[in-house]
């Protein structure tokens, strides 16, 4: 069997949710609100500022902004350099898998980019914009070349180019003298 309990008995906070908040007092609406609050956002939405509607790019500004972000691709690469040669310094000239992959991963991607230089702009290239595309790739080319001479200075560091004319013995011939010298005693 149920029994209904009077009011008084819930806790003071269920009675607070049930009941709507008293009014503000004289007292209480001469404290400012706090900087960034807005009654008005409050209870209903804001009014939407009539702003006047914006205008779309003309053809010109929409170039230069092509040609401002194939900029900001074709140095990409170089903000990868930094990084790049810290790795490479802190990976150690020993043949380590992490050192090998290192390597393989400095290479692979330079070689990929080199392959997809006009993938990579076409979609800013435009006819008004072709003539300046020349100069942004041809840094792009350049910054993966040095990306790839990084690869080849650790390649080298490593051992792993064959620089040294021992590296070449195989294919040396033996020398053949000229004299011979036969001690007698």
């Amino acid at each position: 069997m149920t029994t209904i309990t009077p009011k008084s008995s819930y806790p003071s906070w269920v009675r607070e949710l049930h009941s709507p908040p008293n009014p503000k007092s004289k007292s209480a609406s001469s404290i400012r609100d706090p900087p960034g609050f807005s009654a008005s956002s409050t209870g209903k939405r804001a009014q939407v500022s009539k702003t006047q509607p914006h205008k779309p790019p003309t053809p010109e500004e929409t170039d230069i902004l092509k040609v401002k972000k194939s900029w900001e691709v074709a140095l990409a690469p170089a903000k990868q350099l930094p990084m790049n040669a810290i790795m490479m310094y802190m990976s150690g000239n020993s043949l380590q898998i992490f050192s090998i992959m290192m390597v393989f991963m400095l290479f692979k991607n330079p070689l990929q980019a080199l392959m997809q230089t006009n993938a990579a702009f076409t979609k800013y290239e435009t006819p008004r914009t072709k003539s300046k595309m020349w100069v942004v790739k041809a840094v792009y080319v350049l910054m993966n070349l040095v990306a790839l001479g990084l690869g080849i200075w650790k390649v080298n560091g490593m051992g792993l180019l064959p620089t040294t004319r021992s590296d070449w013995l195989a294919w040396e011939t033996q020398r053949e003298p000229l004299e011979r010298a036969v001690f007698t005693f």
